[in-house]
């Protein structure tokens, strides 16, 4: 049963770090729309991977670093942000609250940082543009018409977005069973206000999952590298692709032209037995040889772990499901709590491992198991 509300607001007045959202989300959600979100493809290997990788890797602090100031600012694409901390595009999320993107984007303005709106938002770029200022970016999907991407595109430019992050990995939608066997529709009160006026359909219930029967009539399965470069004929916003899994990959799309690569596996939501993006990081830093920034997403719940992959050559990372989850269990409140703590944990991870500032964060404050044996220099 349902916990009752004051006993829920001792659970929130007591909460401690981000993983203690996700019990009280799942109290509160109807079953479809808590297991939409938790769900991951198939036997959820790489969903379980996505965190156990991060426990593989371990520290190496360097002691007696002044630490009495610590800055945690960084850059992305030029635009400066209070954390390397920023909200990964998650679709549809006034099922986990009433004001959905709308909260999201107040809390992650509040926290200085970065949100990236989905395409399949609840909410439209010009709802989450009116809620004041903000860096944002817009998730696109490339749907069989190309006068809608067009149109998606045109309408993010002019709300002020200021980066496209174009999703590679969905040419298809992932098998996700919990979706299957619950039917998942979008709830009737809710439209996907991006497409609204579009004329692509709705989230129905069917007898498999509704939005993978949507998905399978609206997105372009033929999308390839030659569309990459079309959408740099139609806009002037830096093109980031999400869902690049190898370095192979990360080489062609430096040579395309993309502004920034993040290393995701659609919250293990697609492919399953893909490796956790923690543990692919690498190989994508590698290949990108510096010349764009190269983000993480999916696993990231502690301070500790952002920190791990700025070690391995990330310049920030995205996070997904804590954001739905806090904006479930209480809203914009939430989701700016959830923020703050990663922040909180995150700075105190960089003050223990004798970091002051995101650049002194290295390769040499972290081991992991594909490590060759480091030989001490005898002094």
């Amino acid at each position: 049963g349902f916990l009752q509300s004051d006993e829920i607001c001792d659970k929130m007045e007591n909460i401690t770090n981000v993983m203690e959202y996700e019990a009280i989300a799942k109290e509160k959600l109807p079953k479809m729309v808590y297991d939409y979100y938790a769900s991951g493809a198939e036997d959820q290997w790489t969903l379980q991977e996505n965190r156990n990788a991060f426990s593989k890797i371990l520290f190496r602090p360097r002691i007696l670093v002044d630490v009495s100031k610590i800055d945690t600012t960084t850059a992305i694409l030029g635009f400066k942000i209070s954390m390397p901390i920023m909200v990964a595009p998650t679709a549809m999320q006034k099922m986990a609250h009433p004001e959905g993107e709308l909260a999201t984007a107040r809390a992650a303005s509040a926290a200085g940082t970065i949100m990236t709106l989905s395409s399949l938002g609840t909410s439209s770029v010009e709802e989450v543009d009116s809620t004041g200022p903000g860096i944002r970016f817009f998730q696109l999907y490339v749907f069989k018409d190309r006068n809608v991407v067009l149109q998606l595109v045109r309408r993010a430019e002019k709300a002020g977005f200021k980066a496209i992050a174009l999703t590679v990995d969905t040419p298809r939608l992932g098998r996700r069973e919990a979706d299957i066997k619950n039917g998942f529709a979008l709830p009737s009160n809710l439209t996907l206000k991006n497409l609204e006026g579009l004329d692509l359909g709705t989230i129905d219930r069917t007898n498999d999952s509704g939005l993978a029967s949507y998905v399978a009539d609206q997105v372009d399965r033929s999308l390839n590298w030659k569309d990459v470069k079309w959408l740099q004929t139609i806009t002037k916003l830096p093109i980031l692709l999400k869902g690049v899994l190898t370095g192979e990959d990360a080489s062609i799309a430096v040579q395309a032209g993309a502004a920034g690569i993040i290393v995701s596996n659609h919250g293990a939501r697609q492919l399953d037995y893909v490796p956790a993006t923690i543990s692919a990081l690498e190989e994508v830093v590698k290949a990108a040889q510096g010349r764009v920034p190269v983000f993480l997403d999916g696993g990231i719940r502690r301070g500790t772990d952002v920190f791990k992959a700025l070690a391995l050559g990330a310049s920030g990372v995205f996070i997904g499901r804590p954001v739905v989850f806090s904006l479930a269990a209480d809203g914009e409140a939430g989701v700016r709590k959830v923020l703050q703590m990663l922040h909180d944990e995150f700075e105190l991870t960089m003050a223990l491992s004798g970091c002051r500032s995101i650049k002194e964060i290295t390769r040499a404050h972290v081991t992991t198991p594909w490590d060759t044996p480091r030989v001490t220099p005898r002094l």
